[in-house]
């Protein structure tokens, strides 16, 4: 049987979403959970790998049990079996043998959260970036569109980065406002390692005034990671859905 699992979790205490060594991931701590309602040690695969401290809305994952065990009992046992570890089922269904959470994915959608405030965050600690300067998101948002479309990123690609190519579509780019935040929401079928948080560093330059657009625009087309902005923390970033 395939379950798929819709999923949110903080990534604050988790090395990522990968299995790691060197500390705890969201990967190791649901196969420990599955482990311990079938008795059997599966591997579980992602949509999306995140990064140590990113956080999910709507991470999607799947794995094969040889066990028929309902899907609304998986949810709950998963859940209870979770506990403490701050990641929730929030859906568990069976699906076909063909799908896969990682390559039948079609679209993958993100959010980062700015505090742009004075004050640093008392209760979103670790979930916003705090920027205590003032930002222009109107600017930010007309810098962000010479970055939609299909390019050459290799700018904004981590130097650890597995992807095969640097070239990728960004269908959406958009940053907006909302009270003391500014979000920008990112959306495309994948990205590359650091992307968005490379976006994001760069489009707080054009927000400051100290980059325009044309700036952006010339950083994309020189592909060069040395002209990149700044790389972001991850404690804004959030996968918010997954499309298939």
């Amino acid at each position: 049987m395939r379950y798929r699992l819709t999923l949110e979790y903080d990534g604050g205490p988790f090395v990522g979403w990968q299995r790691q060594d060197n500390g705890p991931s969201v990967q190791g701590a649901l196969e420990d959970a599955i482990e311990k309602l079938s008795g059997a040690r599966v591997t579980v695969t992602g949509a999306g790998r995140t990064d140590a401290g990113v956080h999910a809305l709507g991470q999607v994952a799947h794995f094969d049990l040889e066990k028929d065990i309902a899907p609304d009992k998986v949810r709950d046992a998963l859940n209870h079996f979770l506990r403490p570890a701050p990641v929730v089922i929030l859906d568990a269904r069976l699906a076909d043998g063909e799908f896969h959470a990682r390559f039948s994915a079609t679209g993958r959608h993100y959010l980062y959260r700015i505090l742009n405030r004075r004050s640093p965050p008392a209760l979103d600690a670790g979930h916003v970036w705090h920027v205590p300067v003032p930002l222009d998101a109107q600017a930010m948002h007309h810098a962000a569109q010479a970055l939609v479309g299909n390019h050459d990123f290799t700018t904004f690609r981590a130097a650890e980065c597995q992807a095969q190519s640097p070239v990728k579509t960004l269908d959406r780019l958009d940053v907006f406002r909302r009270d003391e935040e500014i979000h920008i929401e990112a959306s495309a079928r994948s990205f590359l390692h650091h992307q968005i948080r490379s976006f994001t560093g760069t489009l707080k330059l054009a927000g400051e005034g100290k980059w325009t657009a044309r700036d952006v625009a010339d950083a994309l087309a020189a592909r060069d990671r040395g002209r990149c902005g700044p790389v972001t923390p991850p404690d804004g970033l959030y996968l918010v859905r997954v499309d298939y």
